[in-house]
C-alpha cells in the first residue's frame, strides 16, 4: 500500500499530537482528584461517629459540633480560595491544598482530645472548600470550548466516587481492624491519596489563561504546547485580556450578573435539599417507616453515581440551561411525592423511588451544572474569586439548611420537602427567565454572551 505525502503528514501530525492529549487528559485527571479527596474526606466521619460519642463523651450538641467543624472549614476554604487562586495559579494554590488534607487526615487520626480533632477537621474542610473552588477553574480554563462541561462535571463525578470510596473504605478497615484504634485508620487513610495528589501536581503546566494574564507570554506559549492547544490561541486571548485587564477587581458595578447568576445556580444547588437528604437519609427512610435504611441508602448512593454520568453525558450536548430546567421540573414533582408520604397521603413504599427519583434528576441537572456554571462565566482576571463567591454561597447554604432540617422534621416531616419542591418551581422560572446558555461558548467570548443574557 502507498501513502502519499498528505497523508503522512498527517499521521505525523497525529502522532506527534497524541502525547500532548496525553498531558491535558492527566492535567484534567489530577486536578479532578481534588473532587476525590473532596468527598472522601467528607463523608469519612459518617464511619466514625460511634467511636467519637464513645471516646470523648459527646452528647448530641456536642457531635454536632464534631461533624460541622469541616463543614464550616469548606465555607471558610472556599470564600478565601479565590484570591490566592487569581493571585498565584490554581495548580499551584492546589499544591497547599494537597498539604492541608494531608495534614488533615494525619492530625485527625492522631488527635489526643476533641478540642485538637476539630481543629484538624476545620483544617480539613479549609482544603475541601478551596478545591471546590481552585480545581474547576483549573479545568475550565484549559479544557477545550466543546468539552469543556464534560471535563470540569468529571469534578461532580469524583466527588460522587470519593463519598462511595469512603463508605467502602470504612467498612474494609471495619473488617480488619478491630478495637478502639480502627476510627484512626479509617480517618488517616485518606493522607495517602492526599500525597499522591500533591505528587501529581508537580507533573502538569500551569492555566496558559492564568500565565498570560500575569504576563508571562513565553511560559503561556509552552504550557500551550504541553496541552496540544495551538499557539495561535495566544493572540485571541490577549485580546480578551486587554477588555478584562489583569489586576481588575471583582465588583458588583463590573461583574454584576456573572455574580448574580452564581448566587443564584449555588443558592438554588442547596435549596433543593440534596445535602440535608443525603445528611439525614436513614433518618428519613426510618420516619417513612422503612424497614432497611442501610441497604435504600446504598441504593441512592449507586443512584447518584450513575446519573451524575448521565448529566456528564448530555451537559455539553443539550447544554447547562436546559438540564437545569428539566432537573427542576423533576424535582418538583419527586420531592412533592415524599412530602405526600412523610404527610400520610401516599404509601410509604412510594418513599424510595421519590427519593431515587430526586437524585436522579439532581444529579443529572444541578449536580452536574454547579462547578461548570460557576468555574464557567467569569472573565479570566477574577475567575478564581469569582467561582469562589458561588462556593462560598454553596456552602453556607449547605451548613444553614443542614442545620436547620431537623428542627423542621421534629415540627412536620414532611415540611421540608414541601419547601424544597416550592424552591424548585421558583428556580424553573428564574432559569427560564435569567441564565444564558454557556454550552461551547468559548472561555474569553463569555463575559459578552453573559452580557447578552
Amino acid at each position: 500500500m502507498t501513502h502519499t505525502p498528505e497523508k503522512a503528514a498527517f499521521s505525523s501530525a497525529d502522532a506527534a499530537s497524541r502525547p500532548r492529549r496525553g498531558v491535558l487528559a492527566a492535567a484534567i485527571g489530577t486536578a479532578a482528584l481534588a473532587g476525590l479527596l473532596f468527598g472522601f474526606d467528607t463523608a469519612v466521619i459518617a464511619g466514625v461517629t460511634g467511636d467519637l460519642t464513645t471516646l470523648f463523651a459527646l452528647t448530641p450538641e456536642t457531635l454536632g459540633i464534631t461533624v460541622s467543624a469541616a463543614l464550616w472549614g469548606t465555607l471558610v476554604g472556599a470564600l478565601f480560595a479565590g484570591k490566592p487562586g487569581d493571585a498565584f495559579g490554581s495548580r499551584d494554590s492546589l499544591r497547599v491544598l494537597a498539604i492541608l488534607y494531608f495534614v488533615a487526615g494525619l492530625g485527625c487520626a492522631l488527635a489526643p482530645g476533641w478540642t485538637s480533632f476539630l481543629v484538624f477537621r476545620f483544617i480539613c474542610g479549609l482544603a475541601i472548600g478551596g478545591s471546590s473552588v481552585l480545581a474547576p477553574v483549573y479545568i475550565a480554563e484549559i479544557a477545550p470550548p466543546r468539552h469543556r462541561g464534560f471535563l470540569v462535571g468529571l469534578f461532580q463525578l469524583m466527588i460522587v466516587t470519593g463519598i462511595l470510596v469512603a463508605y467502602l473504605s470504612n467498612a474494609t478497615i471495619a473488617g480488619l481492624v478491630s478495637g478502639d484504634t480502627a476510627w484512626r485508620w479509617k480517618l488517616g487513610v485518606t493522607a495517602a491519596p492526599a500525597l499522591i495528589f500533591f505528587i501529581l501536581l508537580f507533573a502538569i503546566p500551569n492555566s496558559p489563561r492564568w500565565l498570560l494574564a500575569k504576563g508571562r507570554r513565553e511560559e503561556a506559549s509552552m504550557a500551550m504546547g504541553r496541552i496540544g492547544a495551538p499557539t495561535a490561541e495566544l493572540d485571541r486571548i490577549e485580546a480578551a485580556l486587554e477588555r478584562d485587564p489583569p489586576g481588575e477587581k471583582l465588583s458588583w458595578r463590573r461583574h454584576r450578573r456573572p455574580m448574580l447568576l452564581v448566587i443564584l445556580i449555588a443558592m438554588f444547588n442547596q435549596l433543593a435539599g440534596i445535602n440535608a437528604v443525603l445528611y439525614y437519609l436513614n433518618d428519613i427512610f426510618a420516619r417513612a417507616g422503612s424497614l432497611s435504611p442501610d441497604r435504600q441508602a446504598v441504593m441512592i448512593g449507586i443512584a447518584n453515581l450513575v446519573f451524575t454520568l448521565v448529566g456528564m453525558a448530555l451537559i455539553d450536548r443539550l447544554g447547562r440551561k436546559t438540564l437545569l430546567l428539566a432537573g427542576a421540573a423533576g424535582m418538583t414533582l419527586c420531592l412533592a411525592a415524599a412530602a405526600g408520604v412523610l404527610f400520610g397521603a401516599l404509601g410509604t413504599g412510594l418513599m424510595l423511588p421519590a427519593l431515587i427519583g430526586f437524585i436522579a434528576f439532581f444529579a443529572t441537572s444541578q449536580g452536574a451544572v454547579i462547578w461548570v456554571y460557576i468555574s464557567e462565566i467569569f472573565p479570566t482576571p477574577v475567575r478564581a474569586r469569582g467561582s469562589a463567591l458561588g462556593a462560598s454561597t454553596h456552602w453556607l447554604m449547605n451548613a444553614l439548611i443542614a442545620g436547620i432540617f431537623p428542627v423542621l422534621v421534629a415540627w412536620s416531616p414532611g415540611a421540608p420537602f414541601v419547601i424544597f419542591a416550592a424552591a424548585m418551581v421558583v428556580q424553573f422560572v428564574v432559569v427560564a427567565a435569567v441564565f444564558p446558555e454557556t454550552k461551547g461558548v468559548d472561555l474569553d467570548e463569555m463575559d459578552r454572551q453573559i452580557t447578552a443574557g
